[in-house]
């Protein structure tokens, strides 16, 4: 058995903030989780990931697993005699003297009994012991999983149905994945990297402890016509060349559903963008809508449409290349 490195399995410095712990954990997560990854060690990895996630998300299991990897580091002092004579890591005797490991909400979305043995050599027993001294229920894990929506979703709510594969824990103590349905609530106004808390969803309590709750981050599908960042839209807007010379009243859809009236100013510029405040999506700040303007051409696919084109170049000369000096010409 080899001594674990936990901040190279997240790709973290050993400074890392608690808020860097959970970050790493979520970005790594959502590239092997099982249901969407694509690696073929995709659920080892996953595993490795909770694993470390569940030892530095901990403050009292960081300190200690610290602790004892400085002695590792130190060299000589961090094996006891089953290793020595095995020539793999134990765990020294009384190295966990001083502290109290118990698993509380929010520490991930595993049980640790399909961690390694690494992990068991030093905190199943601690655990165990622990448990056994404070004789108390333990409420149960939290989960994360991810839920896309649309931006109508966003602006008006929507009740819907997902399936997710979960780890549950079988009749015999065993864990495993299996599928459930969940009704979810999309409140109206939620917006991307924020979650949804399903009460209750989340792994079982021990010795009659609540249920653990399940988070659902919110990211937003693509939409045909606009684009997010942040709470911002994004949208295409066509609008004529004569539109674009001369200015115009232009309708534009809005994605609460209504149309508003927009000035094109005169001589607008392909990509000139146009701000409609509190457009885009809810927020305590509500984000904006803003209206990217693109000249569209009419075709000239007809005789008589080449034929207004003609008479448009001799009515107005004009040459687009004319900054180029000669070679435009």
């Amino acid at each position: 058995m080899e001594f674990k490195d936990y901040y190279k399995t997240l790709d973290l410095e050993r400074s890392a903030t608690p808020e860097e712990v959970r970050k790493a954990y979520r970005k790594l997560a959502r590239k092997y989780h099982p249901d969407v990854s694509k690696e073929p060690d995709a659920q080892l990895r996953m595993r490795d990931i909770n694993e470390a996630n569940d030892v530095l998300h901990d403050k009292e299991k960081r300190a200690a697993y610290d602790a004892l990897a400085d002695r590792v580091a130190r060299g000589g002092s961090a094996t006891g005699e089953a290793g020595r004579a095995g020539g793999g890591f134990q765990p020294p005797p009384g190295w966990d003297e001083g502290f109290e490991f118990h698993r509380g909400p929010g520490q991930g979305p595993a049980d640790e009994a399909e961690f390694s043995d690494f992990f068991s050599s030093l905190f199943g027993s601690a655990r165990a012991r622990n448990a056994q001294q404070r004789s108390q229920s333990m409420r149960g894990e939290d989960h994360h999983a991810v839920i896309e929506i649309s931006i109508e979703e966003a602006l008006h709510g929507s009740e819907r149905e997902i399936t997710l594969r979960v780890m549950e824990i079988d009749k015999d103590g065993q864990p495993g994945f299996v599928s459930r349905t969940l009704h979810v609530k999309v409140p109206a106004g939620v917006h991307p990297g924020q979650f949804i808390r399903l009460a209750g969803h989340g792994m079982p309590g021990q010795g009659g402890g609540a249920p653990g709750d399940l988070f659902l981050e919110v990211r937003m599908t693509a939409h045909k016509f606009y684009r997010v960042d942040g709470l911002d839209l994004y949208l295409t807007l066509p609008v004529t060349p004569t539109e674009a010379a001369l200015g115009a009243q232009v309708q534009v859809p809005t994605p609460a559903g209504s149309v508003v009236e927009v000035t094109v100013p005169p001589q607008a510029r392909n990509g000139l963008k146009l701000r409609l405040r509190g457009r885009g999506l809810h927020g305590k700040s509500p984000g904006d809508l803003y209206l990217l303007l693109e000249i569209a051409l009419p075709p000239a696919d007809t005789e008589a449409a080449r034929q207004a084109y003609r008479q448009l170049a001799e009515a107005l000369p004009f040459n687009p290349r004319r900054h180029l000096g000669g070679q435009g010409v």
